[in-house]
């Protein structure tokens, strides 16, 4: 077996499914904002089932992809920074934004462990590759930073939520 196409594969399948979730729960969430709506929302409204079951999935395939990565790499680093992240992914699919703090704790697992994945798995990735995944985990670790801070640059809560979770999934 090829763990590291298998980890790859479960990642690109994990982030196009929650992709697709997302935007699914988006569009049947009436009045939902892209641009004023935490991301979490769609965990609490008519579109809780689709959205957290799709976060969920993630989280798990993230957690799958670590244990090809250790078997196909050997880095423990990279390895438990990607546990913790799909840890909090599913973590989010079952503690929904009205279980407050638990909510929280794991959202904040989630982005912050993911934008570290992004940078640690540098080591494990050939070039150009191996530079994208250190700028996207970059770009998601100030997003966070700005998103603790209140700072939206206009783009909204929501908008700036999204800049910390796209470039993960990327």
């Amino acid at each position: 077996m090829n763990y590291h196409k298998a980890a790859g594969v479960l990642l690109f399948i994990g982030s196009a499914q929650f992709i697709i979730g997302m935007v699914v729960a988006e569009a049947v969430y009436p009045g939902y904002s892209v641009s004023q709506n935490f991301i979490s929302d769609l965990g609490v409204g008519p579109a809780a089932l689709i959205f957290n079951t799709s976060v969920f999935l993630l989280g798990l395939m993230v957690v799958a992809s670590a244990y090809f990565i250790d078997r196909e790499f050997g880095n423990r680093l990279v390895t438990v920074l990607f546990c913790l992240t799909g840890a909090g992914a599913m973590g989010v699919g079952a503690f929904p934004e009205n279980f407050g703090l638990i909510h929280l704790a794991v959202s904040l697992v989630t982005f912050l462990f993911g934008g570290l994945s992004a940078i640690a798995a540098y080591k494990l990735e050939k070039p150009p590759l191996n530079y994208f995944s250190v700028v996207m985990g970059v770009i998601s670790l100030l997003a966070l930073l700005l998103f603790s801070t209140g700072i939206f640059f206009g783009l909204g809560q929501g908008g700036m939520e999204r800049m910390i979770v796209y470039p993960l999934l990327l």
